[in-house]
């Protein structure tokens, strides 16, 4: 009796056993959801959490205390197209096919060519449900860089960049049509395109919560013009800032039958309207998370969170107020730390420390191989950037990269480069092949205010070296004349 007791005993703790190790490794093969949320324009300093302190970004503030925040980060670049093209195709703009804000008549941007890995690409490998909601700017309808032919199964917002500049578009485009907005002709305002962007994305969670999904939301806010409801958050900010001086467009920006797409309008309270944009750009955050825990998916949701390039001094925008860029010198534009440094957050509920703050050295061409072996997907493309994923699970082996790299063919060409403490910028390259190098220790001085490249001649040469290493020659992006 006791020896049959002992033999089913030992029968009922086999099968439990195996079942339990069956919910352990079927546990282990879900797939994280994934949502990169991107600003645009937003400032390293404009969050609560990096030291802003005129304007609100709770839900922000709470998703890095809740996560993990990198101090050491950066973007693709330091305008729109090219830190787009720089993040989805994991390199750096010394390889990526776009470099510049390169437009199309009528509308549109020079495309992405369609034969190379992206992000949503490999998230299709992986299995995953793929939207984008916002910003296109990387090639118009029916070209190789149409979102559609990128690996997005769903697109809506802008796909031009320059029709971006606008708030109140006549139409927006949902993959290859337009959508036209109630009461917006280009001379009336009624319904504001940020708005009917975020109601799409949080439409795209809803109906890709059983599955697993990448969704990408490139935000146009606080991206010039600068327009907002004038509602409570609004009046909010008009209170606190007091009487302002206001914008007035130049011909072509405001509403109505002279306006030109790319312009900006006037606007009467420049400071409280950018307030209360970055606000609602936060506001949005947090309705994208309450929508997760509606679902139910919120702990197996990874959200990340960053910002295209530095702040913009365009439509009247005053950075300085805000002390958008902190202590980091340059804007948008520039590729002194203010034009490129990005907070970056990223947040796994259980599986990322909460509170962490991280200083490893990264850009945005490492979160195609992050994304990628975060859901299991093998890279055998040759890549610039480099998973990060040790680092934000807390493991070892975390490896680092020898040295960052940007250029930029406006305002003359220039160049930068950080290994290290070290940062290199050099200007003026369309004008000489062979410009100046600045130097800088970004440990000791932050804010590159010191040149130090006559102290350190073996450092310098050692950059001019890496600065032709790292620029492969594109004849659509000239970085030299």
């Amino acid at each position: 009796m006791n020896l049959k007791y002992n033999l089913f005993t030992l029968f009922i703790i086999f099968l439990w056993s195996c079942n339990n190790q069956k919910e352990e490794v079927s546990m282990a093969g879900i797939k994280p959801n994934i949502i990169f949320i991107l600003a645009d324009d937003l400032g390293y300093g404009d969050l609560g959490i990096t030291g802003q302190t005129k304007i609100e970004t709770p839900n922000l503030d709470k998703l890095a205390k809740e996560g993990m925040l990198f101090t050491n980060h950066y973007s693709g670049s330091t305008v729109c197209a090219p830190s787009r093209s720089a993040l989805l195709t994991g390199l750096h703009t010394g390889h990526t096919p776009v470099r510049g804000n390169f437009e199309v008549v009528p509308e549109g941007q020079y495309p992405l060519p369609d034969t190379l890995l992206t992000i949503p690409k490999a998230m299709k490998n992986a299995g995953y449900a793929t939207g984008a909601f916002g910003k296109w700017g990387l090639g118009f309808v029916g070209t190789s860089g149409d979102p559609n032919n990128q690996g997005f199964d769903q697109f809506f917002g802008y796909n031009c960049q320059r029709y971006a500049h606008r708030y109140y578009p006549e139409y927006l485009w949902g993959n290859d049509q337009k959508v036209y907005l109630q009461g917006n002709d280009w001379t009336n305002k009624e319904t504001y395109a940020p708005e009917i962007i975020h109601l799409k994305s949080l439409e795209f969670l809803e109906n890709n919560k059983d599955q697993p999904f990448f969704m990408f939301v490139p935000m146009v806010i606080p991206h010039a013009e600068l327009a907002v409801a004038e509602d409570d958050v609004f009046q909010k900010y008009r209170n606190k800032f007091g009487e302002e001086k206001e914008h007035i467009a130049p011909q072509g920006g405001d509403y109505g039958p002279d306006m030109k797409i790319p312009g900006y309008q006037s606007v009467k309270y420049p400071r409280a309207t950018y307030a209360a944009m970055v606000e609602n750009l936060d506001r949005q955050v947090g309705e994208i998370i309450e929508k997760l825990e509606e679902l139910g998916i919120r702990e197996n949701t990874i959200i990340a969170f960053a910002s295209d390039n530095g702040p913009h001094q365009e439509g009247g925008n005053d950075p300085d107020f805000f002390n958008s860029n902190r202590e980091y010198r340059g804007y948008k534009r520039d590729l002194y730390e203010g034009g490129i440094k990005t907070s970056l957050i990223v947040n796994w509920p259980g599986k990322i420390k909460a509170g962490s703050i991280s200083d490893h050295i990264s850009a945005f061409w490492d979160l195609l191989p992050t994304f990628a072996e975060l859901t299991g997907e093998k890279i055998v493309e040759n890549l610039d950037g480099i998973s990060f994923v040790p680092t934000l699970l807390g493991k070892p082996g975390q490896m680092q990269h020898d040295y960052l790299y940007w250029e930029f063919i406006e305002q003359g060409g220039k160049q930068a480069i950080r290994k290290g403490a070290w940062k290199a910028v050099r200007l003026n390259l369309k004008k000489d092949a062979n410009p100046p190098i600045e130097l800088y220790n970004l440990d000791e001085d932050p804010a590159e205010s010191n040149n130090i490249a006559d102290l350190h001649p073996d450092i310098v040469l050692e950059m001019s070296k890496l600065f032709e290493e790292a620029h492969i020659p594109n004849p659509e992006f000239k970085l030299f004349e």
